[in-house]
């Protein structure tokens, strides 16, 4: 946050150290949006995180798989599962549920299907009188912490490998809200085994 950043583990020395195996810290789940990096944003090296990025940070197969080769090849004993404020995938996903939505490919419409149950429950939580979405009367960053509860929630769900390291306490969930132009990093909500620290 202050902008002291160390760059810990990033020259030659540390690729050495790698090329024969890794053992991450942590594994991460996060947005692809070009601003919100795992590595620059928690100061990390090589080898310090195993990171999953789509758009929304969805739970899907992929990232599902993913989670679970950290957990179960890597013994990682953390997932952090970020989401973050401004998402364009999030303000997609509200504008999706207008009743004039912007045409969109096949593909992008599919993926923001994942995150419009977060926009819907947002929604109906404040206005009954229409189903459609004005984008002007909702919280996006709302909706952005709604769809990172059901990611952890999917994740959870889909992967007996990810419940099974929970339920046994080998692992923890902690999923986080990215404030862009504070450069914060709020934890949101937390599932297993976890030790965690208020921020100075």
């Amino acid at each position: 946050m202050a902008g002291t950043l160390q760059h810990p583990q990033q020259g030659a020395a540390r690729r050495n150290e790698l090329s024969a195996s890794q053992a991450p810290n942590a594994a991460f789940l996060g947005c692809s949006d070009s601003r919100v990096a795992a590595e620059i944003l928690f100061d990390c090296g090589l080898g310090d995180l195993f990171v999953a990025r789509n758009i929304g940070q969805i739970s899907n197969p992929n990232t599902t798989a993913t989670m679970e080769f950290a957990v179960a090849e890597l013994g990682v004993a953390v997932i952090v599962v970020l989401a973050h404020c401004s998402c364009g995938a999030v303000a997609a996903a509200i504008n999706q549920s207008s009743d004039s939505p912007q045409q969109v490919s096949p593909a992008i419409r599919q993926e923001l299907e994942e995150i419009r149950p977060a926009v819907q429950q947002e929604w109906l939580s404040e206005h009954r009188e229409t189903p459609y979405v004005d984008p002007t009367k909702i919280d996006a960053d709302a909706v952005g912490r709604r769809h990172l509860a059901l990611t952890i929630n999917s994740l959870m769900r889909d992967s007996k490998i990810v419940s099974d390291a929970v339920a046994a306490g080998t692992l923890g969930i902690i999923g986080c809200q990215y404030q862009l132009e504070e450069g914060r990093v709020a934890p949101i909500t937390a599932i297993g085994k976890l030790r965690l620290q208020p921020a100075d």
